[in-house]
């Protein structure tokens, strides 16, 4: 049986990722992209469908564990009475294949250790050949896929069908070391490396990184984590940012809210560029604003609300009825269904990151302009009809508000961008269009009975995303109708923890977003939750609503989507970027300043 979701740290070489449990299991890793097939996929099921176990012997949760320093490199110590030992797991920046190293050090005492390696490629489907191939190289190979498994000196290795076990025993002060490398199995087997220098050039690689971070105000740890863990789910070939490191974890345990995040979605992008360039990191916001570019280019109507990593559109969603689910949650799904939705937001988002970057001083190609004013065409055209919003309803079509509010925001900022971008033949039009859509969401998505702005056109229910109003700009945070909303959201509380919007019980299918049963609360909604009440002046309750979330953290500091403040557990898949990145940004809102670099034309040309 997997762990609690808030049992797994993550390690990742900036192009795939894997989670370790306190047990020292490697019970997810897909190889060798984030959004290739899993090679370990025992968090969705059992050791059976994939997993690399590796700890004293007789199992149980390590004594302690941390990153070291402010790097993605995790040490795991187990203290027992015959001895200590530590293990230091980590994956060296992609130099030529995807690699996990363990390095184990025995601190105290004589230590017995015993591991289980369990390939299945396909997401744990198939259970490759493995032979030894010199005392101490195992090779695994199924179809296009291979591993090598390389063993330091004194490990006992035994191959069965379906599982390699390692044995052996360090005293104080031996160390041993574990290499596991993905490979094309058409392909030369990739060489081993010392593992030393590859450990130094790992912390050497981080510590460089975040060197380069400008917060200096409280909370500073959390807000590091944070920006190492975004990093982490970069995909470094083409700075796309994936939600998450994994595929199917339960927004509710035994439910079908299971969801495949490791893809890049448009909703989060100005998020992102916010995050990194008030952090300092100019060069990631430059990548993840010519990835997102890269990947919209074309007819605006196929626009999508996600990509692949490098751009991709076909992520058709499966089912893998092999794998149980993690604790028995079903479905489990493999690519993302929402990719083929309409969802008006999107095209706000776009525009958005473009006008972030400009104030930024980012230079803006030619072509730009051109797919920005194509962009805002296609929103008049469209602005009117139903989608399935920001959150990605499998249920009916609705005018949800904040698609509107974005579709707003879209010609806002196209309007603000007008000078520089030399389109003033369409000013007048889009002036007409940002009144309109004003006027209108105004008159249709408020409600005088819930003295809030509503989910869709028409609702009694309340929507978090409502709190988004004043920082997108719609209406100034002082405003009455800003400040009877943030009021009404606490609709939405559960145990001081924010839900996107009112759930259903008894396991019914909710009437809005199509699925059925109930979820967490969501950590990135708390999180605004914080800075709308900061931004409208109750600035000792936005504290200690950052607080209380900061508090959820696992104990290496991540965070997963979601919370359950009744059974106290993460909920969702994990890491997941958009909690870390409002991390960032709230304690930027509450402790810092804003620190975009401006030059001049961003200065004067864009307000």
């Amino acid at each position: 049986m997997a762990g609690r979701i808030e049992d797994y740290a993550l390690i990742g070489d900036l192009e795939t990722a894997a989670l370790i449990g306190m047990d020292g299991a490697v019970d997810w890793w897909c190889a060798p992209r984030f959004d290739s097939p899993a090679c370990f996929a025992a968090i969705l099921g059992s050791e059976s469908h994939g997993q690399w176990i590796l700890a004293p012997t007789g199992k149980r949760p390590c004594s302690r564990r941390s990153y070291r320093a402010d790097t993605l490199v995790l040490e795991s110590v187990w203290e027992s009475v015959s001895g200590t030992v530590r293990i230091t797991d980590f994956m060296p920046p992609r130099e030529q294949a995807p690699r996990i190293v363990r390095l184990v050090e025995c601190l105290a005492g004589q230590v017995a250790l015993h591991g289980e390696l369990r390939m299945r490629f396909n997401n744990g489907s198939v259970v490759p050949w493995s032979r030894l191939t010199d005392p101490r190289t195992v090779a695994t190979v199924a179809g296009p896929d291979a591993a090598y498994l390389r063993c330091g000196p004194g490990t006992d290795i035994t191959v069965t069908d379906g599982c390699t076990s390692l044995d052996l025993s360090l005293t104080a002060g031996q160390r041993a070391s574990f290499v596991l490398a993905w490979s094309p199995s058409h392909s030369v087997p990739p060489p081993m490396p010392d593992v030393e220098a590859e450990l130094a050039r790992t912390l050497a690689f981080w510590d460089e990184w975040t060197s380069n971070l400008r917060y200096d105000g409280p909370y500073r740890e959390a807000v590091v984590r944070s920006l190492i863990t975004l990093k982490a789910l970069t995909y470094e070939p083409t700075g796309g940012v994936i939600a998450a490191a994994t595929a199917s974890l339960p927004e509710s345990i035994g439910g079908q809210r299971n969801w495949d995040y490791r893809f890049c979605w448009l909703r989060d992008s100005t998020f992102t560029l916010s995050c990194l360039l008030r952090s300092g990191y100019r060069r990631e916001a430059l990548s993840w604003k010519d990835w997102l570019v890269r990947a919209v280019a074309g007819d605006p109507a196929d626009l999508q609300p996600l990509y692949g990593v490098a751009g991709q559109r076909n992520l058709r969603e499966v089912l893998a009825d092999w794998l149980p689910g993690y604790e028995d949650s079903r479905p489990v799904r493999f690519g993302n269904a929402a990719v083929d939705q309409f969802q008006l937001d999107i095209y706000g988002e776009v525009l958005g990151t473009i006008y972030s970057a400009v104030r930024a001083g980012v230079a803006i190609d030619p072509h730009v302009w051109t797919l920005m004013a194509s962009l805002l065409e296609y929103v008049e055209k469209r602005w009117q009809d139903p989608d399935e919003g920001i959150w990605e309803v499998r249920g009916p079509r609705r005018h949800f508000v904040h698609s509107k509010i974005m579709a707003w925001v879209a010609a806002d900022r196209a309007l603000r961008l007008a000078r520089v971008a030399g389109l003033r033949t369409s000013v007048r039009r889009w002036q007409a269009l940002r009144r309109d859509l004003h006027d209108e969401i105004c008159a249709r998505g408020w409600s005088d009975e819930q003295q809030s702005f509503v989910q869709y056109y028409g609702a009694r229910r309340i929507d978090a995303t409502a709190l988004l109003i004043p920082r997108l700009g719609f209406l100034p945070a002082t405003d009455p109708r800003v400040l009877s909303t943030v009021r009404a959201i606490g609709g939405l509380d559960d145990n001081g923890f924010l839900r996107r919007y009112a759930d259903v019980s008894n396991g019914e299918v909710h009437e809005v977003d199509g699925v059925r049963g109930a979820e967490g609360t969501f950590l990135a909604c708390t999180f605004w939750y914080a800075d709308a009440l900061s931004m409208t002046g109750r600035h000792a309750e936005a504290r200690t609503v950052f607080e209380r979330v900061l508090d959820v953290r696992n104990d290496v500091g991540l965070l997963a989507e979601e919370w359950d403040p009744h059974a106290r557990r993460q909920l969702g898949n994990m890491p997941q970027a958009l909690s870390h990145v409002a991390l960032v940004n709230t304690a930027f809102t509450l402790f810092g300043t804003r620190r975009h670099d401006r030059s001049a034309l961003g200065r004067s040309a864009v307000t």
